[in-house]
């Protein structure tokens, strides 16, 4: 009978250390959880060319226009007009392609 009570009492013992060793890990609480904010550059892509500067113009000088044009001063005056128009949109567009390429 002995050994019986010997064996409850081991299993109890047992019992009792395998319970405090789970309540003792229970007990410590967790660490409180590092909450940082952290700024983050990104880089945002941004317009080259800008919405004011518009589509190119209609030129005046056009194969059909040339061809259709009565005689060589009407076509004369069709290339001065068209250079004229792509001079003036030049002047629109240089200050752009250069803004660009900084």
């Amino acid at each position: 009978m002995s050994r019986t009570l010997l064996d409850i009492a081991a299993k109890v013992a047992l019992g009792v250390c395998l319970t405090s060793a789970c309540t003792a890990c229970a007990t410590k609480a967790p660490p409180e959880p590092v909450v940082r904010t952290v700024e983050v550059k990104v880089p945002v892509p941004v317009a080259c060319v800008p919405a004011s500067l518009g589509a190119p113009p209609a030129y005046v000088d056009t194969d059909a226009a040339l061809k259709s044009a009565a005689g060589p001063e009407d076509r004369f005056q069709l290339l001065a007009a068209g250079r004229i128009q792509r001079t003036q949109r030049l002047a629109q567009v240089e200050p752009v392609i250069k803004g660009c390429r900084q």
